[in-house]
C-alpha cells in the first residue's frame, strides 16, 4: 500500500476513518459532530500538523506535531493488517522519540502501543474534552 503526504482532499477521508471509529466504541463520547470533526480536520489538522496517508482510497492515517515530535492521530480503517505499525514506523524515522495520548480504555491500542516499544509516562483521570481517563506513553530510539 503506497504511503505518501496528505493532501487536502484526503481531510475527509481522514475525518470519516475518525468518526467511524468513535462511533465504533461504545465507551467513547461523541463530544463534536461528524460535521465538526471534518472541519477541525480542515482547518486546523492538515494546516498545522504533518500528515501522512496509507492507501488509495485511504486506510488509514497519522498527523503528527512536529514541534514536539507528538503524535496527535493514529486511525487506520481496518486494524490488524499492518497499516498502523506501517504508519508508525514512518513517523520514527529520522526521530529520536514520539509520544502520544490514548485513552485508557483503548485496550487494543495500548496493546499496540507496547508491542511498538512504547513505555508509559504518565496517566491522567480524564483531562480532556471527553472526560476520559487516558495515558502518555513514549517511544525513544535505542542508543
Amino acid at each position: 500500500m503506497t504511503l505518501r503526504p496528505a493532501i487536502a482532499e484526503d481531510a475527509r477521508a481522514c475525518a470519516e476513518i475518525l468518526n467511524t471509529w468513535i462511533d465504533g466504541r461504545d465507551w467513547m463520547p461523541r463530544v463534536h459532530s461528524r460535521e465538526d470533526v471534518l472541519a477541525f480536520y480542515q482547518d486546523f489538522v492538515f494546516k498545522r500538523r504533518q500528515v501522512w496517508v496509507l492507501g488509495d482510497p485511504v486506510q488509514g492515517f497519522i498527523a503528527l506535531d512536529p514541534a514536539n515530535d507528538m503524535v496527535t492521530a493514529l486511525y487506520v480503517a481496518t486494524p490488524g493488517r499492518g497499516n498502523g505499525r506501517a504508519l508508525l514506523n514512518h513517523a520514527k524515522t529520522g526521530r529520536d522519540r514520539l509520544s502520544l495520548w490514548t485513552f485508557i480504555a483503548n485496550d487494543g491500542a495500548r496493546r499496540f502501543y507496547a508491542r511498538e516499544g512504547f513505555h508509559e509516562v504518565r496517566r491522567t483521570e480524564g483531562d480532556n474534552e471527553e472526560g476520559l481517563p487516558d495515558v502518555l506513553l513514549q517511544w525513544e530510539r535505542d542508543a
